[in-house]
Formats: C-alpha cells, sequence, structure tokens
C-alpha cells in the first residue's frame, strides 16, 4: 500500500496531495469546528477539478440531508467517511478508477464562517501484465532480441531483464555480450548466442504502483545439426528416387519380355504356307541321278522351310531287296502346320528296269 502525503497551510487554508493505487480505497482529509454551535446552518460541498479543468460536485450535505449520486462516473462511490457534523468531513472513495484524479476542494460553511481544505489526488495505475517476445534465429552465432512491454501502466514504467536460475550454478545474469537499449529500456540484444545462453528469461516492468513480469525461453541450436538434418532428408529422398527407377526399370523389361512372348507365335503363323510334296519320276539312270540330287536338294529346301516353321519334314524312301534302285522322293510338307508323313514302300510305283 503506497501513501504519500504533502502538506501546506495558506490563506485558504490546508493543502494535502496523495497518491493511492487505482482499486484501492482512499480517503480526503476535511475537519472543521463550525457545527458545534448550530447544526441546522451546516453546509458542507466537496469540488472536483478534473487535469482538464473541468468541475463538479461531488458530495453536498445541506438543509439536514446528503446527496451523494451526483455524477454517472462517482455514483455509488463516494460518502462521508465519518461524523462530519461533529467536525470529520473527510471524502471517502471505493473503489478508486483513474478518473477520479484531481484537485479536490472541500468547503464548509456556517454562520458565514467559511473553511476551506484542498486535496490533490493522484491515482497511480499498476503495470498491465507485459508481453514477452522474441525476434532472430536462435542458432550459435546469431543474434536475438528479447523485447518486454507492458500496454497500459502510470509513466514511468521501469523494464527490468534477468535470467532465472534453473540449476544449481547457473548464473542469474545476462550473458556478457548482451546489450540494452536506452532508447527502449524493454529491448534487450544478446549478441553472438552460444548454447551457455539458451535458458528462461524474466522481463519486469514496474512503477510507483507495482510490478508485473514474464518469461521467454531461449533455446540455441547447432548449426551442424541443421545441415545434417538437412543432409540426412537430400539423402532419404535420393534413396526413395533410386529405388523407385530400378522398380520402374524391372516393370519396363518385363513387360518387353512378356511382348516378345506374345509376338513370336504372330511371326511363325504369318509365314507364307510351305509347298506341298509331289512324286518325280526318274525316266532313265542319268535322270535317275539328276532326280536322286533333285530330291535331295528339294528335300534340304524344305527342310529349311519347316525350320523357319520349327517343323521339321525330311525322309526318303528306301528301295526293297531285290527291286531296281530307281525311286521315288517326296518333296515338300502337305500342308501348314501339320505333321510331315512318313512315305511307305507300299505306297511308291515299282519303277521300270532299266536294260543293262
Amino acid at each position: 500500500m503506497l501513501w504519500l502525503f504533502s502538506y501546506y497551510v495558506g490563506t485558504l487554508g490546508t493543502h494535502t496531495e496523495i497518491k493511492r493505487v487505482a482499486e484501492e480505497k482512499v480517503t480526503l482529509p476535511c475537519h472543521h469546528q463550525l457545527g458545534l454551535p448550530e447544526k441546522d446552518t451546516l453546509d458542507i460541498e466537496w469540488l472536483l477539478t478534473d487535469n482538464e479543468g473541468n468541475q463538479k460536485v461531488v458530495i453536498t450535505y445541506s438543509s439536514r440531508h446528503v446527496y451523494s449520486n451526483l455524477t454517472e462516473e462517482q455514483k455509488g462511490r463516494v460518502a462521508f467517511a465519518s461524523n462530519f457534523l461533529a467536525g470529520d468531513a473527510s471524502l471517502q472513495i471505493e473503489p478508486l478508477k483513474p478518473s477520479d484524479e484531481g484537485r479536490y476542494s472541500c468547503k464548509v460553511k456556517n454562520s458565514g464562517r467559511y473553511v476551506w481544505s484542498h486535496v490533490i489526488l493522484k491515482v497511480l495505475v499498476r503495470p498491465s501484465k507485459p508481453k514477452c517476445e522474441l525476434e532472430g534465429e536462435l542458432t550459435e552465432g546469431s543474434d536475438v532480441t528479447l523485447q518486454c512491454e507492458s500496454a497500459s501502466g502510470t509513466k514511468p514504467i521501469v523494464y527490468y531483464w534477468q535470467r532465472i536460475r534453473e540449476k544449481e550454478g547457473e548464473d542469474e545474469h545476462l550473458p556478457p555480450k548482451s546489450r540494452i537499449d536506452y532508447n527502449n529500456p524493454g529491448r534487450v540484444l544478446l549478441h553472438n548466442l552460444t548454447m551457455s545462453s539458451s535458458g528462461l528469461y524474466q522481463c519486469t516492468a514496474g512503477n510507483e504502483a507495482g510490478k508485473e513480469s514474464c518469461v521467454v525461453r531461449v533455446t540455441v541450436r547447432y548449426v551442424q545439426s541443421i545441415g545434417m538434418v538437412a543432409g540426412a532428408v537430400t539423402g532419404m529422398v535420393a534413396g526413395a528416387l533410386l529405388i523407385f527407377l530400378l522398380v520402374w526399370l524391372l516393370i519396363r523389361r518385363k513387360d518387353k519380355e512378356r511382348y516378345e512372348e506374345e509376338e513370336r507365335p504372330n511371326e511363325i503363323r504369318e509365314d507364307a504356307e510351305a509347298p506341298k510334296a509331289r512324286l518325280v519320276k526318274p525316266s532313265s539312270s542319268s535322270s535317275g541321278s539328276r532326280s536322286s540330287r533333285s530330291g535331295s536338294s528339294s528335300t534340304r529346301s524344305t527342310a529349311n522351310s519347316a525350320s523357319r516353321s520349327q517343323r521339321t519334314l525330311s525322309t526318303e524312301a528306301a528301295p526293297q531287296p531285290g527291286l531296281a534302285t530307281h525311286a521315288y522322293s517326296l518333296v515338300g510338307p502337305e500342308g501348314r502346320g501339320s505333321e510331315p508323313k512318313k512315305v511307305h514302300h507300299a505306297t511308291l510305283t515299282k519303277a521300270e528296269p532299266h536294260p543293262a
């Protein structure tokens, strides 16, 4: 609780100055000795002159009646503090508001005599809870600014920064390279951060009415750790891309093999139909020899064609014992896609004997 009085006496009476914190109770003194002989003619009046020079009546006593609800701002908050008829006309205000600040005058009149008292009331407002903020990058070697400010409160407001001790051996003072902005005492610069700069910092805002505080935590990070994290993330992304690429190549290879397997039968079906087999009758031994060579050549041609179609067709009849050596040759397959038929000796036509 804050009490501050100053007294001086002049021709108009006693002057008093009082400072009191808002939301508290205050009593403005006013004493007299004019009510004892004749109480019926006693008049008491309290006047307020605010900081803008406007004057208004706060409370009065006249004709044995008290009138206290004279202003909306002070309605229900003002009253005589004691027995004003017995000589104590002090004024009580509760709870106190910043708008109550100003110069109060107490005028007591009885039977042509006057007594004046003047009180200067100053209402103090304690700082509102400040807001702590942090500006800058919390990495080693960088600078950070701590900001603290109260939105309201009686000027001047003094700001004070300190470090809160959380462990044994920690220093409550700011780091050695800290600087205070004297043009704005609520700002403190933490220069060239180190890991030892990490901790809890408290700002206290105070004035004549009281003080309020807030805290902010500073956590300094390694620059190397940030690079390591970035490198790890980059490596993970690159690894994922590489795996995706390998899977894609494997899928493409499988698709290509399946496509080639499906196209190979199509190429076989599109080949031309192989020529049908035919019998060639030799007319002489020389022609028989030529027919034999022709049959052998035709057989090789047929075999080559069948190789492209993945078929094998090649037979040649063998002469029975005692018969002429003239033979007939089978040339070519009978049709596309069918198995080659073997030529039996019973199906061959006997060749004419050639004279010796």
